[in-house]
C-alpha cells in the first residue's frame, strides 16, 4: 500500500509518528479539513498531471485551482490531469491520498506559490484517510520539490 511507502519514507527521518490516519476519509480538501479540525485552504492538495509524456505533481493550497493559461506558461503544455485510474501507475499513489512523498522515480514535484501564506500545511499520506502537519521548509525538504510556481489562480 502506498501509505506503506510513505511511512517507510518519513522513518528514516524520524517522522512517521507525525502521520496521521482517521476513521473517516480525508480525500477532498473539505473532507480532509473537517478530519483535522482546519480551514480546507491549508490541506496541500497534490494535483497530479500528464506533462511532455510523464507525470508531474503540483501542490496546491486548498482553495486554489489550476489557472490554465499560468500552467501553461510555467510547463509549455496544456493542463492535462491524469484520469484517476492512471494517477496510481504513473505517480505511486491513487487519488485521494495523492502526495509529493515516496513517488515513482521520474515524477517532478512542483510547489504552487499559494502555499506560502502558511506556517503549515497539511498533505496527504499515500492514503485517502491520512495526512501530516508541516511547515512550509519541511514540505520543501521532504516533498524533494523542483521548484516554486505560480500556477493557481487567486
Amino acid at each position: 500500500m502506498a501509505i506503506d511507502r510513505v511511512k517507510a519514507y518519513f522513518r528514516q527521518y524520524g517522522m512517521e509518528g507525525r502521520i496521521q490516519e482517521f476513521e473517516a476519509s480525508s480525500a477532498t480538501v473539505e473532507l480532509a479539513a473537517a478530519a483535522l479540525h482546519c480551514e480546507p485552504q491549508r490541506i496541500a492538495k497534490s494535483l497530479s498531471f500528464q506533462a511532455n509524456g510523464h507525470a508531474i505533481l503540483v501542490v496546491t493550497a486548498g482553495d486554489r485551482k489550476i489557472d490554465n493559461p499560468k500552467y501553461k506558461a510555467q510547463f509549455g503544455t496544456k493542463a492535462k490531469m491524469l484520469p484517476p485510474g492512471d494517477a496510481e501507475t504513473w505517480v505511486g499513489h491513487a487519488v485521494g491520498g495523492v502526495c509529493p512523498f515516496a513517488v515513482n522515480e521520474g515524477v517532478d514535484v512542483y510547489l504552487d506559490v499559494s502555499l506560502k501564506r502558511f506556517e503549515t500545511v497539511f498533505p496527504a499520506c499515500g492514503s485517502a484517510n491520512s495526512a501530516i502537519e508541516l511547515t512550509i521548509p519541511e514540505l520543501e525538504e521532504y516533498s524533494g520539490y523542483r521548484e516554486w510556481v505560480d500556477v493557481c489562480k487567486e
